[in-house]
């Protein structure tokens, strides 16, 4: 049972994380289905699946740099360094920015002709290229928002479910916008998110980040000292011939724990601590 100690509060913040990028697949889907309900939906089915396809390539760029500022933060957290974890979001954050910057740059100048890695309709290929000035901004914006989003999951559901599928569908619908509107929508959603997240980051106090990784760290130690200290381990005296094994054991009644070399001899059971200071016999 001793490997499940702790296990909750690792659960817990998977579940966060599982939640954070479910909500945001998801909500790509949704924008597809509302596509198909415009009054020309192949067309616009097919510009926004293949923009969506250009943003999710893009964004699995961000991605990446969202696991690595999880590691970097995580370990100057753990090693009691605020400032480096401060430091180390502004240059993973600033790194995602630029790249995106570049990509939404290149896509700009490709406008017309990038849908033809997709599909052969010149139709298609207009109704890309509309919808590139939008994909520009949403790469721009996708280049902040991910790696700061491991911070605020819940963000998500207000951001994209509340404000960019109503607005989408109001702009799409009502003031016959299409696929403009609904991208317009998301694009709503996500600027709200990163202002969002960016605020939530500049406020955040480094200090206090690193004062409660000590206490989960000192509570974790805590249930293991305490696991191993309420183990009883029992020997028995055999006639068995030459071996060795280790065993953890308490020591004494401050509740420290040594490791012990259990030797069996013929006759009897001869403890060893492990600086090789005989116990007992």
């Amino acid at each position: 049972m001793q490997a499940f100690t702790g296990l909750w509060a690792f659960f817990k913040l998977s579940i966060a994380s599982a939640v954070m990028l479910c909500l945001e697949a998801w909500y790509y889907q949704v924008l597809v289905l509302i596509a198909g309900l415009l009054e020309n939906p192949e067309i616009a089915l097919d510009s926004l699946a293949i923009c969506t396809t250009l943003l999710g390539w893009v964004i699995m760029i961000s991605f990446g740099f969202n696991a690595a500022a999880s590691v970097r933060v995580g370990n100057e957290l753990g090693a009691g360094h605020p400032k480096s974890a401060a430091f180390s979001v502004i240059i993973v954050t600033l790194s995602s920015l630029v790249i995106s910057l570049i990509c939404a740059i290149i896509l700009l100048y490709v406008r017309h002709v990038v849908s033809y890695a997709f599909t052969e309709g010149e139709t298609v290929a207009n109704a890309v290229s509309e919808l590139t000035p939008l994909l520009a901004v949403s790469i721009i914006l996708n280049g902040i928002q991910p790696v700061l989003s491991a911070f605020v999951a819940y963000v998500n559901v207000g951001c994209y479910y509340v404000i960019g599928v109503p607005l989408g569908s109001l702009l799409a619908f009502k003031f016959s916008l299409g696929a403009k509107g609904i991208w317009l929508g998301m694009i709503g959603g996500t600027t709200l998110q990163t202002v969002i997240l960016l605020w939530v980051t500049f406020r955040t106090d480094w200090d206090k980040e690193v004062e409660k990784s000590k206490d989960r760290v000192n509570q974790w130690h805590h249930e293991k000292k305490e696991h191993l200290i309420n183990k009883v381990v029992e020997l028995s005296v055999a006639p068995i011939l030459f071996g060795y094994t280790s065993i953890a054991m308490p020591m004494n009644t401050m509740g420290l724990l040594h490791v012990a070399t259990v030797k069996e001899w013929k006759l009897g059971t001869i403890l060893w601590v492990d600086d090789g200071q005989k116990l007992c016999m």
